[in-house]
């Protein structure tokens, strides 16, 4: 829950740092370390580099990225496979940049740490007009005080270290973005007198409300006749899958997930039943959860795309609704209780609703693909095919349009393999995305789904990923444009279309990788196992389809929405 409606109660652990002798810059690089990161994504610019400098002589890499936009959703990628990622950027001209990718990290609970250099406070006497600077010198903080769950101007070296324990608490705790400006002048400060960090351990659920939640829920369940959990991504963000699948285990209910939460669990295991998406999913799921007398969402954010365009047919009453921010049991609304804790206790309690029959799971039960070499390339085949060649070592990244909606078909064999702005929905995530991924877990090869019209936006993160050697696998879905919005949209509508590239030549241009020319499907099942078996390089396919082609979720989506549109 955030702070402002937190009625739990708290405790604090104070733990000492050796700190004497260290400046703000470099007891900020210290903390960041101690909490998991290794790597910083971001741009140089004349206000951060001092910090990048202090970057450069610690145990912090830098990861240099084409634009501070995709060195954000480089971050927020790295922060989702591996716990919280940072990036660090010059004031404003930078800083501003990143406010989209900030943003999505916000709205999907993604831990990042925004630093941004700022002009040094000496500079600011008389308020002179400094280069970057927007109106005046708070302009920066106030924006990102907007899109962040805390943040701090490191403006008295007497509070500094408190403010960055502060700010780095709250993101980890509320899994969300932070801000932290660096005016330049105060970087290589040294704060007198000794710090003892005090951080707040992870709040204690009030006793009594979850004594009472937890045995109302098991009343409902075992009061029911058919049981269902839909697990969202906050179980992913709170590392929550686990004790969600105990329960699941333990009572034998079924399980189905949100697109945005979807790899929560492995999507082969046999209480999966598939993904609910309302009128916008399979038939069989959507059914299979509306006829539930228990539904029991944990973790699960109700947004538009989720609810399928608010087609979804969820009853409150039938409704146990728990996330970090709010527990409600029917029309009870219950305060100061932890997921976590609820999740651990009703486990305990073991409830025992009937057991259901479980449909036939359409992910585990997939044929073997049947090639048809010389037709057209069409975006449900070629899923098809790529079901095919997934395995535990595969992260699926998958941007918005017809990249997300097809890609929702893909069989995810491990937990919290695929990763796609699903709530947000902001177009250019998935290649800086699979950067941030990439270098936050080396051992898993992305493979990234995005449209032409995504790619063009921020597919220059492509010369980052060459120049680090990395592998990942990009298909570029070319059909001309815009075709989510031509669906939403119909008409003979020139503003959705783009200039065709030769993407499969881009590798030429950045001295790496190697590109494929796709247009039948034998041509994409020769590139596809190609790319597969070169790890040495970045593979870019790129996909020529008809521009009538897309999934059938997305023209179930674009029935739903074209209306309101």
């Amino acid at each position: 829950m955030p702070p402002s409606s937190a009625t739990a109660k708290r405790s604090k652990r104070t733990e000492n740092h050796a700190v004497a002798g260290l400046s703000i810059g470099s007891y900020l690089i210290r903390r960041l370390h101690e909490c998991g990161i290794r790597d910083v994504f971001g741009v140089p610019g004349d206000y951060i580099l001092g910090f990048y400098s202090l970057l450069n002589d610690s145990p912090i890499n830098i990861v240099s990225c084409t634009r501070e936009d995709c060195a954000g959703f480089a971050a927020d990628a790295y922060a989702r496979v591996s716990g919280m990622g940072a990036l660090a950027v010059t004031y404003c001209a930078g800083g501003l940049n990143a406010c989209n990718s900030i943003a999505g990290a916000y709205a999907e609970k993604s831990p990042v740490v925004l630093i941004s250099g700022a002009p040094g406070i000496s500079e600011r006497e008389n308020k002179p007009l400094l280069h970057h600077m927007v109106r005046d010198f708070r302009t920066q903080l106030e924006v990102f005080e907007k899109l962040c769950v805390a943040g701090v101007e490191l403006d008295d070296a007497q509070t500094a270290f408190r403010e960055i324990d502060r700010v780095l608490d709250a993101v980890a705790s509320y899994k969300r973005p932070g801000y932290i400006e660096i005016p330049r002048d105060m970087l290589h400060v040294v704060p007198s007198g000794r710090h003892r960090a005090e951080s707040r351990s992870e709040q204690a659920s009030d006793e009594d409300a979850l004594r009472e939640a937890v045995e109302e829920a098991v009343r409902m369940i075992n009061g029911s006749q058919k049981a269902v959990i839909i697990a969202g991504v906050e179980l992913h963000r709170f590392s929550l899958q686990d004790a969600m699948l105990a329960l699941a285990e333990e009572a034998r209910i079924p399980i189905t997930t949100t697109m945005l939460g979807k790899s929560v669990i492995r999507e082969t295991h046999p209480l999966f039943v598939g993904l609910y998406e309302g009128a916008m999913g399979r038939e069989e799921v959507t059914q299979f959860v509306e006829e539930s007398d228990c539904v029991i969402l944990l973790g699960s954010f109700m947004t538009d795309i989720n609810l399928g365009i608010y087609t979804a047919n969820l009853d409150p009453g039938k409704c146990i609704y728990a996330t970090s921010e709010q527990l409600r049991i029917r029309h009870h609304h219950f305060h100061g209780v932890r997921l976590a804790d609820f999740i651990e206790q009703l486990t305990r309690k073991k409830p025992r609703p009937p057991q259901r029959a479980i449909p036939k799971n359409p992910y585990a039960e997939q044929g073997k693909f049947e090639l048809r070499p010389r037709d057209p390339i069409r975006v449900e085949r070629m899923i098809s095919r790529i079901n095919e060649s997934l395995d535990d070592k595969t992260v699926v990244i998958a941007d918005v349009g017809d990249a997300l909606f097809a890609a929702t078909e893909l069989v995810i064999r491990q937990k919290t393999e695929f990763l796609s702005p699903a709530y947000y929905t902001s177009m250019g995530f998935a290649v800086p995305a699979a950067l941030g991924a990439q270098v936050a877990r080396p051992d898993l090869r992305p493979l990234v789904i995005v449209g032409d019209g995504a790619f063009q936006m921020t597919g220059n993160e492509l010369s980052t990923i060459v120049r680090r050697g990395l592998n990942p696998i990009v298909i570029v879905l070319e059909n001309g444009g815009y075709n989510t919005e031509r669906l939403l949209h119909p008409g003979n509508y020139k503003f959705n279309d783009i200039l065709p590239w030769k993407y499969h030549r881009l590798p030429e241009v950045l001295g790496g990788g190697r590109g494929y020319d796709v247009r039948t499907e034998g041509q994409f099942d020769q590139a596809l196992r190609s790319a597969l078996a070169d790890t040495s390089q970045m593979g870019l396919l790129e996909v020529h389809l008809d521009q009538r082609d897309c999934s059938k979720a997305l023209r179930r989506l674009a029935e739903k929405l074209s209306k309101k549109v």
